[in-house]
């Protein structure tokens, strides 16, 4: 089904927007919501990592390209599970120790990280999708994950 809005003036043309793409834009934006909200308000809800574990938020790719096409929720959902980047979100208290890191850390809370594919153990929660790592899997730390180009 189309629908027309109606325009201001009348030398323009109607403006055509399908009622799927208003649908794909709602959940997209329920969707990012939850990513946002992962990172921000409910952080106390995450599980609090022990030892030298990470707890990482992989990088999910935004359902609409820069063309302008719409990626399926399957396509979406197997990029997040074989995605090599990631957000930390919370650090245990042994994670980069001296001992075993005498340069220091390799990363920090908040920043983005690079791992490998299917390291760490997968959990589903509220938002989203979150994986512990070890801290010696972390690969590099990038300044923004769109430059990093995702394949499953």
């Amino acid at each position: 089904m189309i629908l027309k809005e109606k325009t201001s003036s009348t030398s323009e043309e109607p403006k055509v927007k399908s009622a799927l793409l208003n649908k794909y834009e709602e959940d997209a934006k329920k969707e990012e919501d939850g990513y946002e909200r992962l990172k921000t308000k409910e952080s106390n809800k995450l599980p609090k990592p022990t030892g030298w574990r990470l707890v990482v938020l992989p990088f999910k790719m935004k359902e609409k390209t820069k063309g302008g096409l719409i990626i399926g929720q399957d396509t979406l959902e197997k990029q997040q599970v074989g995605s090599t980047c990631g957000l930390v979100l919370a650090m245990g208290p042994h994670c980069y120790d001296k001992d075993k890191f005498p340069e220091g850390p390799w990363c920090k809370k908040g920043d983005w990280v690079i791992f490998a594919r299917y390291a760490g153990s997968r959990m589903n929660i509220d938002g989203g999708e979150i994986r512990m790592l070890n801290d010696d899997e972390v690969l590099a730390t990038i300044e923004d994950p769109e430059d990093i180009l995702h394949q499953y």
